[in-house]
C-alpha cells in the first residue's frame, strides 16, 4: 500500500489536471459547436468526481500495476493509452451509432484525447510506483 496509494494519487492528479485543461480550455469550442445543445449549464461535480476516481482505478489496474515488475513508465504509457483508446472509443462510437448528428470529427478528437490523457496519467502513476520501490 505504501506504493499503491501514492501511485494512484499521481495517476488521479495527472488525469484531473490534464482533463480540466482539455475540457476548460482546449476542447470547449469543439464541444459547444458539436453538442452544445446537449450540454448542461454546469457540470454535475459529484458524478464527475466519481468518474475520475473510477477511471484512475482502471488506469491503475491496466496501465500502472498490470505490468511485469521490470517494465517502466514507457510500457505503462502504452498500456494506459490502449486502455484510453478502448474506453473513449466505446463512448464515442456508441454515441455515433445512436445519437442523431453526433459529430465524427469531435469523436475522433475525443478518442485521441483519451489515448493521450490515459497514457500520460499511467506513465506518471508508474513513475511514482517505481520511485517508491
Amino acid at each position: 500500500m505504501k506504493r499503491i496509494l501514492p501511485a494512484y494519487a499521481a495517476t488521479l492528479v495527472t488525469l484531473v489536471v490534464l482533463d480540466f485543461l482539455w475540457l476548460g480550455v482546449v476542447a470547449t469550442p469543439m464541444y459547444q459547436s458539436g453538442i452544445g445543445h446537449l450540454m448542461a449549464e454546469k457540470p454535475n461535480l459529484p458524478v464527475a468526481g466519481l468518474f475520475y476516481l473510477m477511471y484512475a482505478a482502471g488506469l491503475m489496474r491496466f496501465g500502472v500495476l498490470g505490468l511485469p515488475a521490470e517494465q517502466g513508465w514507457k510500457k505503462a504509457a502504452v498500456a494506459g493509452g490502449i486502455f484510453g483508446f478502448f474506453t473513449y472509443a466505446t463512448y464515442d462510437l456508441t454515441n455515433l451509432a445512436l445519437l442523431r448528428d453526433w459529430p465524427l470529427g469531435m469523436s475522433l478528437a475525443d478518442i485521441a484525447w483519451g489515448v493521450t490523457v490515459s497514457a500520460a496519467s499511467s506513465a506518471m502513476g508508474r513513475l511514482t510506483y517505481l520511485k517508491l520501490a
